[in-house]
């Protein structure tokens, strides 16, 4: 009996430039990632050497491998996923609650999506809506969702009729009065949120857990509205809720330890990744990407154009650059939240084309033309943008100037590193791998690269500091100013994985 190892590898139909071709059509999906490049070459190898030459070959193959950077940013992404399940000053005898029954209250894409997640999970969902009109509506879309996974082969006939059966929607909020958990998925408006949370303190059980989707406002505030803040917490999904696997579990000042312990586990039963966050205006991730958009904004009124900073961004290896994912998440939304809080002239002027684009009607994909306009075939460059940009840049004064990919990169990450050392100083986020884990799993920072905190780790937080002061001298300091976190570790030699490591110890 001849050994597998002496079987002939059949190759007689592959094209002589076979692996040239599959490598550089893999090129695009696998953008600077090390690995899956040596994995094409593992298996061209085994098919063009002799068994031991092949095998010596790809003992070669992985040992570069190991020894590449990308592979300790990869096994920090790993560790520091677990870490994040960790709260050290939860109590040794806190004992998390039964959910074995959901509310949720509002029934669009992001209530829906959240709906979803839970019956996916097995759990009873009740979706309460402000009308039989917009119920209809929630239950169709939650609908839709499950039988997307039944088109798809992921579910049989029978998983997806007992999907739908564990599923309800009503007008009434007393429909939620067995509900042990209940998220509030409402208009981002905190007033509108309040009252929410007033309804649901007068008809909710004792012990029920009442959860605010929020992505920015103040959960103290909201958790204020009931005479039960201790049982209030934030629990910020990501769009799609049903799909994205990052939950921010925002801590709110009065929650109790048992009730923060539940949303962990309910992260878990839901398939998320669930990170614990403080209050704060946009929390971890919405904070921090303030920044970035800010800086997007500013680099496209100063020469670039929103294509060039897409591409620099995705090259760097996010799934789509700032300006693709406005389009792609509604830039009516950024529009909705400036009117709200009202940014001071400096920072306005950031997002001026935005807002202008908004007021135009081109909201992004869902009305066809945003930065860009959605036709058939790949969107192009939308004409009415670059005329905005021209004409704001005129306004602000602004002389546009050539501006290379690697300043756009490092406008767009370096405020990320910047505002999350505030972040992790002011005690928003318990470590610098937890805000890593925000940002690989909600925001789609490439993972080979570890996250933003662990990026800054790899350049040197004293070159990180270099170049925030580079920039605050030539831009101005209003954003450009370096977080006392980052000059203390620098003025140390230390970085963002010391500070874990002495945090893990204690």
């Amino acid at each position: 009996m001849r050994r597998t190892r002496e079987l002939p590898v059949k190759t007689d139909d592959l094209p002589a430039d076979f692996f040239e071709k599959f490598e550089k059509k893999m090129w695009k999906r696998i953008r600077g990632q090390f690995a899956p490049q040596q994995a094409i070459r593992a298996v061209r190898a085994a098919i063009e050497l002799p068994f031991e030459e092949g095998v010596k070959r790809e003992r070669e193959l992985f040992l570069e491998c190991m020894a590449n950077p990308q592979s300790a940013a990869l096994r920090h992404a790993f560790f520091a996923e677990r870490e994040a399940a960790r709260v050290p000053d939860l109590p040794v005898d806190a004992k998390p609650r039964p959910i074995a029954r959901v509310g949720v209250v509002g029934g669009g894409t992001m209530g829906s999506g959240i709906a979803t997640a839970c019956l996916k999970a097995g759990l009873p969902v009740t979706m309460i809506e402000r009308d039989a009109q917009a119920a209809e509506a929630g239950r169709a879309r939650v609908h839709g969702f499950l039988e997307h996974d039944f088109t798809k082969g992921r579910i049989d006939e029978a998983e997806l009729n007992r999907r739908k059966e564990r599923f309800s929607v009503d007008t009434d909020y007393r429909a939620l009065a067995d509900a042990d958990l209940v998220i509030e998925a409402v208009f981002e408006n905190m007033e509108v949120k309040q009252e929410v949370f007033r309804r649901l303190d007068a008809v909710a059980k004792k012990g029920a857990i009442l959860a605010t989707n929020t992505s920015y406002l103040n959960v103290n505030e909201i958790a204020a509205a009931t005479g039960r803040p201790e049982d209030v917490l934030g629990l910020h999904f990501f769009s799609p809720a049903h799909i994205m696997k990052l939950l921010e579990i925002v801590r709110a000042e009065k929650t109790a330890p048992e009730v923060l312990l539940t949303a962990l586990k309910f992260a878990k039963t839901i398939r998320k990744v669930g990170v614990v966050a403080r209050v704060c205006h946009g929390f971890i991730g919405n904070r921090m990407l303030s920044g970035y958009i800010r800086q997007a904004g500013f680099l496209i009124l100063e020469g670039a154009t929103p294509q060039q900073v897409d591409r620099a961004i995705y090259e760097f290896g996010f799934p789509m650059g700032p300006f693709q994912m406005g389009d792609l998440a509604g830039l009516d939304i950024g529009y909705m939240l400036r009117q709200q809080i009202r940014p001071d002239e400096e920072e306005a002027v950031a997002f001026r084309v935005h807002d202008r684009l908004v007021e135009a009607g081109a909201k992004g994909q869902k009305t066809g033309r945003g930065f860009y306009v959605y036709e058939e075939g790949a969107p192009k460059p939308n004409p009415l943008a670059l005329e905005i940009i021209e004409d704001e840049a005129k306004k602000a004064g602004i002389t546009r100037r050539e501006i290379t990919d690697e300043e756009i990169v490092e406008r767009c990450v370096l405020p990320l590193v910047n505002e999350g050392a505030r972040i992790l100083e002011e005690g928003i986020a318990m470590r610098a791998g937890d805000i890593d884990v925000v940002w690989l799993y909600g925001y789609g920072f490439p993972r080979w690269r570890g996250g933003p905190m662990y990026y800054g780790d790899t350049l040197g937080l004293d070159h990180v500091l270099a170049r925030i002061r580079h920039y605050a001298e030539a831009i101005g300091p209003r954003f450009w100013t370096p977080a006392p976190l980052i000059e203390r570790l620098a003025a140390e030699g230390r970085g963002f994985r010391d500070l874990d490591r002495e945090k893990a110890k204690r």
